[in-house]
């Protein structure tokens, strides 16, 4: 076994089992190595934050553990995305997501950030307590291909419909995909609000923003 494939099974099992200082140390030894930051990317990170999605899926992994492996990528992905951009790789897409105004939770959405960044999109955080102008702003500013509100009560879940309509004043509704999320959010309500996907986790919100953005760009001649 080379100490290239080592290296990918090793950076593998330290993102899984969140080992934030090892998961550093072999992406720099991968890079003295001249390995391509993408194939550390696709060979071991991304395949490995995936298998944490599974194993959160089957009750195996619980939020802290998702956590501490997405940060521990996180302290991979600093070092690596300077050197991916310089390749000139295009993101999968990009996202604009923030939790929505009167709200101050940000664990989940952070969560989410992590993972889409894992999963190779171009994110834009706009943070908590984001009211709708300041995701219009940042529609029109990005260009984003999907929007994402986060809320973690009942009583700023309306903001949903605020944000959609703020967007839909702006003429901006039809071109972005738009995604929510929240402990109390339920796919009903996502139907009612209008949005174009719902997530109850995570790990789920990457599966179907890549989705969401397999549908679209089928639709769209490019």
């Amino acid at each position: 076994m080379s100490r290239e494939e080592e290296i990918r099974s090793e950076l593998f099992e330290h993102t899984l089992n969140g080992h934030a200082p090892e998961v550093k140390a072999l992406t720099e030894e991968a890079l003295t190595l001249h390995m391509d930051p993408m194939d550390i990317l696709f060979k071991a990170l991304i395949p490995s934050l995936e298998e944490v999605g599974r194993r959160f899926e089957k009750g195996d992994f619980f939020v802290p553990e998702m956590l501490i492996a997405a940060r521990a990528m996180q302290g991979a992905l600093v070092i690596l995305r300077p050197l991916i951009a310089e390749t000139g790789a295009k993101p999968v897409g990009r996202y604009v997501i923030g939790t929505v105004k009167g709200d101050i939770h940000d664990i989940g959405k952070n969560l989410c950030v992590i993972m889409l960044e894992g999963a190779g999109f171009e994110v834009f955080d706009l943070g908590v307590n984001t009211a709708p102008e300041k995701f219009v702003e940042a529609v029109q500013k990005h260009e984003p291909d999907i929007v994402g509100f986060s809320a973690f009560l009942t009583t700023t879940m309306p903001m949903f419909k605020a944000n959609i309509n703020a967007l839909q004043k702006a003429g901006l509704r039809d071109r972005v995909i738009v995604m929510v999320g929240g402990a109390p959010v339920t796919q009903e309500y996502a139907d009612a609000v209008g949005a174009d996907g719902y997530s109850a986790d995570a790990s789920a919100a990457v599966k179907k923003a890549k989705e969401l953005l397999e549908l679209r760009r089928e639709k769209v001649p490019a």
